[in-house]
């Protein structure tokens, strides 16, 4: 395995894009989701939700690594988008990534899709 150890110089530092569509948003984070970095994560997501984009797509593609702080920020943002009368969908998520989901069973509170476009179509209004 290529992961470096935690607090390395190595690490992927997480960065994070977010674009809207329509009344929902596309955040795409990069790098590494650990518990150094989760809160980046969790100040954009809040962010869509209270600006009224509750129909969230997070493009997991770059998303190197998770571990169960980020896993907490996701899940946590589901609650919140599904009770402003949207979801969250995760797409293209890695191996690696997708394990942390399926060893937790989170993987089965979310709407997961192999790619962004699938989830994007899959987005109520679309």
């Amino acid at each position: 395995m290529d992961r470096a150890m935690p607090g390395s110089g190595n690490r992927r530092q997480l960065t994070v894009d977010v674009r809207r569509i329509d009344a929902g948003a596309v955040v795409s984070p990069a790098g590494e989701l650990d518990h150094h970095s989760a809160g980046m994560l969790r100040e954009s997501l809040d962010d869509c939700v209270a600006g009224g984009c509750s129909r969230i797509v997070i493009d997991c593609s770059g998303l190197e690594f998770c571990d169960s702080t980020g896993l907490n920020v996701l899940l946590s943002t589901r609650v919140d988008a599904e009770a402003a009368g949207g979801g969250v969908h995760l797409a293209a998520m890695r191996p690696m990534v997708a394990r942390v989901f399926e060893i937790t069973g989170a993987g089965a509170v979310f709407s997961v899709h192999p790619s962004l476009d699938e989830a994007l179509a899959a987005l109520p209004g679309s």
